[in-house]
């Protein structure tokens, strides 16, 4: 629910990895519209308006950076700052020389044929209205480039240049995945697996999958449905509400799940999870902007809903409707959630099987030749854990990396299995690799030759300190035995690698650093050259944060940043805090945040400071961090804002207490109206598209944290703005999109009833079609000149 020329370094694996060498910028290799390029000169120039334009600040990074197969190239999607223009390049990982792959012209080629109905997908061509292509995609041979064009496939030959579509259906394809192999081209249509052959004797589309042929035996008793080509028989129901292959809204939104469908190994079978969701509630969400409105429909489990009912099966490549065979779980298994699954060898899958509390994950093997399966792993943790994607098989197939905040932290486990017969005996711990007061967010590498494992973290360098790498994300290296080997500190890092997990592209950026990109090399040290991109910069600088060490009531140390604006002498100055507040969430990072830091500038410059804690329940703090507001939310959440707005305006005293402002978006506009609910410190604040009452969000997430409606009803009603609207204080604006999937405007029409029932006044703001981000530079510059000039007349 969340920005001098130095000798080349010759690496074994064939870089030359060119320091002084710089990317091009969108705007050097191309015409650009001046108007959306000229940056404002001085923070004083700098408008609400400048924030929001195409290509933002900072111009455009380079987007979707992939290595090629092979590992000969990096290439990246470059864009100019209107956005009207992109094209695909590449840097040659011997030479470091860049020049462009696929041209502007092909692109727009591709981009113009007619794009595939439904209005689900013109809505998010709407919102991609820039962009010619959805991604891109390497062929195994590393001589081809597959494109997601408007909804429709193109296959495109990097020899002749030349592109060929592949797919003509009124109806988007999705998902789209080569076969290990090549041979052979996947994806997703009207919520089926199909497969294409791309060699020319078997250049012909098939349809993997059927709603009628492969839905549950109860599903098709209950719709009065038999399988065969009956045409008589209505399957709109069916068709409607089996996802084979294909991710629903709820887990894609809080599982993180991208894909729901992988090809073996072999290149001889897929395997896919089912969804049927044909229980689970509908919400509406209408198009105001029409003459005659219209609804469009969306399978949204709320809290204590029925969820979408889940299984895997597995075909063979060339097999068509009614051959799936079901995976069979060990006997008395029992869940609710399958948030992962893959592939262990050509023959046996694994499965994360996770309960409705989310509790308990088990890890199960299934061999699908012999159809045997077993629970090799199980993780508890009351009252809840969280999924992570930090499990890996090893190539060797003899062992598997675990991530588990089992000991208080998220770190990183070795554990064994049997090669010959993984469904042998339960996974063997070997040791734990990572320990330690930090949390372990991403394994980018896995070189099992070499034995090491390069990962991310909020860890400290040897000289560093825990507290301050707390707000930092770095690239670790160690061995599987746990010795620390090498790592970057500092700021924040995220590495894209080689297929020989050696090397890597690493993005770097700090509170005062616009984002860069460089070429580095892995081993016994990781060594970077100079970046081969940076963002354009600024003509002014931010002002720099104090970084803040403060403190929970029972003590828990909280990080906190500071903004403090330049004032004359003896003046006190309004406090405006901005805290997320909800789980999973950091806002107190040393990372680059372009157009929201802008934006605390332009807050600066009007004469208001402004505060962010990360108070407990908030994410990358562990364990007890996380599960202390469990069935309880708002209630720590304020408790740690309070105190620590107390100790700061302790510590800075030209803070004045009685002028304190709130503002938050999502979580953030929840701790907006729970705060304005349950103190009257709050003298104005500004909520955008928050949660009300979480009887109305989703089910995976709410739960998680708050249990069943059923069992919890009094959490519920304590937890929720609507039932102490009664209560509120200070001057309140509201904002939210009519059309928002995620956070329903039905939140904040059940907040204004409750207004209205305790005779308060209410200011509201809402945009028409536009969902939980609110995106476009029009909707955005009106919101945040409203935000701004409300605090300005509040505080001011």
């Amino acid at each position: 629910m969340k920005l001098s020329a130095i000798p080349a370094l010759v690496s074994s694996y064939g870089f030359v990895l060119l320091l002084a060498l710089s990317i091009p910028s969108a705007a050097q290799q191309q015409t650009a519209n001046p108007e959306q390029t000229q940056p404002p000169k001085s923070m004083q120039d700098l408008t609400i308006r400048d924030l929001w334009k195409e290509g933002g600040l900072n111009g455009r990074a380079p987007a979707m950076v992939k290595w090629s197969p092979d590992g000969a190239k990096v290439s990246y999607q470059l864009t100019d700052d209107a956005g009207d223009r992109s094209e695909l390049w590449y840097i040659d990982a011997a030479t470091g020389k860049p020049a462009v792959l696929v041209a502007a012209q092909k692109l727009t080629g591709m981009s113009e044929a007619p794009p595939t109905g439904g209005k689900k997908m013109n809505e998010r061509l709407q919102e991609r209205r820039h962009n010619p292509f959805g991604g891109y995609y390497w062929s195994p041979d590393s001589k081809h480039l597959l494109f997601d064009a408007r909804g429709q496939l193109w296959y495109f030959r990097l020899d002749t240049g030349t592109g060929t579509q592949m797919t003509t259906s009124s109806d988007p394809q999705t998902d789209p995945k080569f076969s290990p192999d090549g041979h052979f081209l996947s994806y997703v249509k009207k919520h089926q697996l199909f497969v294409r052959g791309i060699d020319r004797d078997q250049a012909h589309e098939w349809q993997l999958t059927s709603a009628r042929e492969d839905a549950p035996q109860e599903r098709l008793r209950d719709l009065g449905i038999r399988k065969g080509k009956n045409k008589n028989q209505d399957t709109t129901k069916l068709d409607e509400n089996i996802l084979d292959g294909e991710v629903d809204w709820v887990y894609a939104e809080e599982l993180g799940v991208t894909s729901n469908y992988f090809w073996s190994p072999d290149s001889k079978q897929v395997l896919f999870l089912q969804m049927d969701e044909t229980n689970v509630p509908v919400y509406p969400i209408e198009d105001f902007m029409l003459k005659h409105p219209t609804i469009s429909e969306q399978k949204y489990p709320k809290a204590g809903d029925t969820n979408p009912a889940v299984r895997i099966g597995v075909l063979g490549r060339e097999d068509r409707p009614g051959k799936v065979r079901w995976v069979t779980l060990p006997p008395g298994m029992t869940y609710e959630y399958m948030p992962r699954f893959g592939w262990v060898n050509d023959h046996v899958i694994y499965a994360e099987l996770l309960n409705r509390k989310q509790s308990q994950i088990d890890l199960i093997f299934a061999d699908l030749q012999t159809g045997k399966s077993r629970v090799v792993l199980t993780e508890k943790s009351d009252p809840f854990l969280e999924v992570n994607d930090l499990f890996r098989v090893f190539k060797s197939g003899d062992r598997f990396l675990w991530g588990s905040w089992r000991n208080g932290h998220t770190h990183l486990y070795l554990y064994s299995f049997e090669q010959s017969n993984p469904v042998a005996a339960e996974a063997k711990l070997l040791g734990q690799i990572t320990k330690g007061d930090f949390e372990v967010a991403a394994v980018d590498a896995l070189d099992e030759a070499a034995g090491i494992v390069y990962y991310e973290s909020n860890e400290a360098g040897p000289e560093g300190d825990q507290f301050a790498a707390w707000r930092e994300r770095n690239l670790v290296a160690r061995k599987l035995d746990g010795t620390k080997i090498a790592g970057q500190y500092g700021g924040s890092r995220t590495a894209t690698f080689a297929p020989d997990q050696r090397h890597f592209v690493e993005a770097e950026s700090t509170y005062a650093q616009a984002p860069a990109m460089s070429f580095c090399s892995a081993g016994k040290q990781i060594e970077c050259a100079r970046p081969f991109f940076r963002s354009r910069p600024l003509a002014f600088q931010f002002a720099a944060p104090h970084w803040l060490q403060l403190k929970a009531e029972d003590g828990t140390p909280l990080e906190g940043e500071l903004l403090l604006p330049t004032v004359s002498a003896g003046q006190k100055i309004p406090v405006l805090l901005n805290p997320y507040g909800g789980p999973q969430g950091q806002e107190v990072v040393d990372h680059w945040g372009g157009s929201n830091t802008a934006f605390d500038n332009i807050l600066l410059r009007d004469g208001i400071a402004i505060l962010r804690v990360d108070n407990r329940g908030m994410g990358n703090r562990g364990r007890k961090f996380a599960q202390v507001l469990y069935g309880n939310l708002g209630v720590t959440e304020l408790q740690d804002q309070l105190a620590a707005l107390d100790q700061v305006l302790q510590q800075f005293p030209q803070l004045d207490a009685g002028r304190i402002g709130w503002w938050g978006w999502s979580y953030g506009g929840y701790m907006t109206l729970y705060a304005m609910t349950h103190t009257d410190r709050i003298k104005a604040g500004f909520a955008v598209a928050p949660v009300t009452k979480w009887e109305l969000y989703d089910s995976i997430y709410t739960e998680r944290y708050m249990g069943l409606p059923k069992q919890n009803a009094d959490a519920y009603a304590k937890a929720s703005p609507v039932s102490s609207a009664a209560h509120l204080h200070g001057s309140l604006t509201e904002a939210h999109g009519t059309s928002d999937d995620n956070v329903h405007m039905q939140n904040t029409m059940q907040w204004i009833q409750a207004m209205i029932d305790a005779n308060q006044q209410y200011s509201l703001l809402l945009y028409p079609g536009k969902t939980h981000g609110i995106a476009g530079e029009a909707a955005r510059t009106q919101l945040f000149e409203r935000i701004e000039s409300h605090f300005v007349r509040e505080l001011k």
